[in-house]
C-alpha cells in the first residue's frame, strides 16, 4: 500500500504526516508541539537529528537535519568553501555550519502556499533527501576537516547519485 492510501481526501497536518511516517520507519520522535517533531534517523555514518516544524504564518514546512561536528578553527575557512562546492551540487536543500553549536546543518523548507497540502511520499522524500546528502557528504567533511584533504580533493570523494536503474 502506498503511504498516501492511508490518507483520504480531508486535509491532515503535516506534522501528523510525519509523525506516522516516523512510527512507520520505527525512527525515534518526539513530538514536542502540535507544530513540531523532532526524529533520529540513523544513517551509515551515524545517527542524524532532524527537527521539522510547520509554520502556518508563511505555509512551509521547514526541515533541519543536523549532526554533530567540531572542527579545529583554522579549518573553517576551508570547511566553508567545501560547503560551497556541496551546495553547488544540491538540488534541494542546502548545508551550513552553525559554529556555535558545533552543527553541521543541512535545511529545507517545502512552500505550501495558497492551501495545499503535502503528500505522506512528499514528506518521506523531503526526509530520506536529507539523510541521504548528510551521508553522501559526511565522508568529504571528515577527509577534508581531519584528513587534511583539499576541498576539491574531499569532493570526489562524495558518493555519487545514482541514475536510471539497476
Amino acid at each position: 500500500m502506498a503511504l498516501s492510501e492511508q490518507y483520504l481526501e480531508e486535509d491532515i497536518h503535516p506534522i501528523d504526516i510525519v509523525e506516522n511516517l516516523a512510527a512507520h520507519h520505527e525512527w525515534d520522535f518526539d513530538r514536542i508541539g502540535d507544530d513540531q517533531i523532532a526524529m533520529a534517523v540513523e544513517g551509515q555514518w551515524r545517527t542524524y537529528s532532524l527537527t521539522l516544524a510547520w509554520s502556518g504564518y508563511d505555509e512551509t514546512l521547514r526541515m533541519v537535519c543536523t549532526f554533530e561536528m567540531d572542527p579545529p578553527e583554522e579549518k573553517l575557512g576551508k570547511l566553508y568553501e567545501l560547503i560551497n562546492a556541496m551546495n553547488d551540487q544540491s538540488w534541494v536543500g542546502g548545508f551550513t555550519y552553525w559554529k556555535e553549536q558545533k552543527l553541521m546543518v543541512y535545511r529545507y523548507g517545502l512552500v505550501l502556499a495558497g492551501g495545499q497540502v503535502a503528500g505522506p511520499e512528499q514528506i518521506d522524500t523531503m526526509i530520506n533527501t536529507a539523510v541521504l546528502s548528510a551521508e553522501r557528504y559526511y565522508p568529504a567533511i571528515q577527509l577534508m576537516v581531519w584528513g587534511n584533504r583539499t576541498p576539491k580533493d574531499a569532493l570526489q570523494v562524495a558518493i555519487a547519485e545514482a541514475y536510471g536503474r539497476a
